[in-house]
């Protein structure tokens, strides 16, 4: 079995063939597997054994086993059967050191190489071969083959090659998703639609390309949004530098108007309080005078009275009777604390300051808050059968008689309010939308959540959804809160804004016609989408018109076309 030639031991080849002859086909292994037992086959022998019987056994030993077992190429006794029968057809000769070193450390061999086998340096994908420099060349300057895709021939058998089955994978299977051999087509995929490999990968280089372009637009889709942050952030910066120039500006210019006014009002009470010293100096002037007269008077009377003639007694005392001229003091009164109502004046005055830059900030903020406009329509398909919508979407106003509807009807629609939402939702930002009211006795007007329920009665609340003014009766607006607020207004607006900020949480309503503020909601909870909400409620004795919105070019123009708005119903 063994022989020992130059020190070296060598294998018989009636050993080798004894050892490694597959016991099925009685010959030299082809693909080997290894089964549960441990014995080995090749494996399409073994395969093609079980499919003859009932029962998967192993032909020698005997040992059963429950059901097929899965079975791979063991690749390491593939090495040596392929290692020995070169080292054999070479006559022996397997101690070249760059064949041996090769093989041994698992290196891709020449395909076409015939005899002494050259590690491979290219792998052809095309032609599943591997070629030595040597052979590579027609792959380098034939112009057809120069398209075939070359690799790493280390990556080539475990990449292109059934690790099964060991052979080339040539089709896929559409239903795995998977490269297959043609063996496997035969077998595991034997009732699945497989395609050949250059079809099937066909097919993922068109999928590539859409996905690539998809993937090209969603980066040039990021890019421009980044670029659009980073503008709005320029011009956040640009805009709050201004803003806080501004509230310098106001702040400055109140504290001036303050500190002259208490300078003012300083100079005021100082006056009135030299006014006050003069009058009393004078009066104090005066009543000494009549006290110097009347002590006068006193010291003559005294000298009178102490006369022992009654001659003179009688001459003199009729005209020191008669008592000096003064005035009656009884009236006569200096009351100190005469500059209260010159303080009240003041603040006053400081508070008329404060109100007119106060509506002078308001002008400005309502006039902002135009470049914000939406071009809000109503949505047809939440809207009540009791109302009546313009072909453009912009006046709704209660029908006659309820309109007939499908039986089946969507679940958008308000059915026993006369509500209807707007088209546009907003999920982010700031919107700005102005509604005509008139002189509407009735009307609700604001923002709702898309999900609000719109069966039956609504609670119009901000825990149901809603945030809304409205107006009842012909009588003063009420914030639509739990409970209801009434709101002080000098004047019921004709034209009412809304404008909602999404990341402030806020809803504001002003008259956008006399730019007051008349309300804000404050820490709303905008969760998901919301949108327009308008209902015009029922008639009043048939003198309730309906609600217009305003086009968005109009508020674009600017303040001047507060009047027509009032005059295009």
């Amino acid at each position: 079995m063994w022989s020992q030639a130059d020190g070296v031991a060598t294998v018989s080849s009636g050993w080798f063939e004894e050892q490694f002859r597959c016991c099925i086909c009685l010959d030299i292994y082809r693909d080997p597997a290894s089964i549960p037992c441990g014995h080995n086959f090749c494996i399409d022998c073994i395969e093609g054994y079980w499919e003859t019987k009932d029962l998967s056994e192993c032909p020698l030993c005997k040992e059963a086993f429950s059901g097929i077992p899965e079975l791979r190429v063991n690749l390491g006794l593939a090495h040596v059967v392929d290692y020995i029968k070169r080292s054999l057809s070479n006559g022996g000769e397997e101690d070249s050191p760059q064949h041996s070193q090769g093989s041994l450390s698992d290196e891709v061999l020449c395909s076409v190489c015939t005899g002494l086998q050259l590690n491979a340096v290219k792998s052809c994908l095309v032609c599943q071969a591997s070629y030595c420099d040597l052979h590579l060349g027609p792959h380098l300057r034939d112009e057809a083959l120069q398209k075939h895709r070359l690799t790493d021939p280390a990556t080539f058998p475990s990449s292109h090659l059934c690790r099964k089955h060991n052979k080339p994978l040539e089709m896929f299977c559409k239903k795995d998703q998977t490269p297959v051999c043609a063996r496997c087509c035969g077998r595991e995929h034997k009732n699945h639609q497989v395609v050949p490999i250059d079809r099937a990968s066909k097919k993922v280089k068109a999928s590539l390309k859409e996905t690539k372009a998809d993937v090209e637009n969603m980066i040039q889709a990021r890019i421009h949004k980044m670029e659009e942050v980073q503008q709005s952030v320029d011009a956040g910066k640009k805009s709050t530098e201004l803003e806080i120039h501004r509230s310098v500006q106001v702040c400055t210019t109140l504290v001036s108007a303050i500190e002259q006014r208490q300078t003012e009002l300083v100079l005021e009470l100082q006056r009135r309080q030299e006014e006050l010293e003069e009058r009393a100096e004078g009066l104090l002037n005066e009543l000494r005078t009549e006290m110097k007269d009347l002590q006068t008077r006193a010291s003559e009377l005294l000298h009178l009275e102490h006369t022992q003639n009654p001659l003179h007694l009688l001459q003199s005392f009729p005209s020191l009777s008669k008592l000096p001229p003064t005035r009656d003091w009884t009236e006569v009164k200096v009351n100190p604390g005469g500059g209260l109502s010159a303080v009240r004046e003041a603040v006053t005055q400081m508070m008329e300051i404060c109100q007119k830059m106060s509506d002078k900030l308001l002008e400005e903020e309502v006039d902002k808050l135009n470049r914000y406009a939406v071009n809000v329509t109503l949505d047809p398909a939440t809207a009540s059968a009791w109302l009546e919508l313009s072909a453009d979407g912009k006046k709704v106003s209660l029908c006659g008689q309820q309109k007939k509807l499908p039986v089946i009807d969507n679940a958008k629609r308000f059915d026993t309010c006369t509500c209807v939402l707007g088209k546009e939702t907003f999920k982010s930002g700031r919107h700005y939308w102005v509604v005509q009211v008139g002189d509407k006795t009735d009307w609700d007007l604001g923002l709702a959540r898309e999900s609000v329920d719109r069966k039956g009665s609504i609670k119009v609340r901000p825990d149901c959804g809603f945030w809304a003014v409205c107006r009842r009766k012909g009588g003063s607006l009420s914030a639509c809160t739990s409970p209801s607020q009434v709101l002080s207004l000098k004047e019921v607006p004709q034209i009412v804004g809304v404008f909602v900020d999404y990341e402030e949480r806020l809803v504001t309503f002003y008259d956008a016609e006399q730019k007051k503020h008349i309300f804000t909601f404050r820490d709303c909870d905008l969760t998901g989408a919301v949108c327009p909400y308008f209902n015009p409620c029922v008639q009043d004795n048939r003198k309730n018109p309906p609600l217009v919105i305003c086009p968005i070019e109009e508020l674009r123009e600017g303040p001047s076309q507060d009047q027509n708005m009032r005059t295009s119903l």
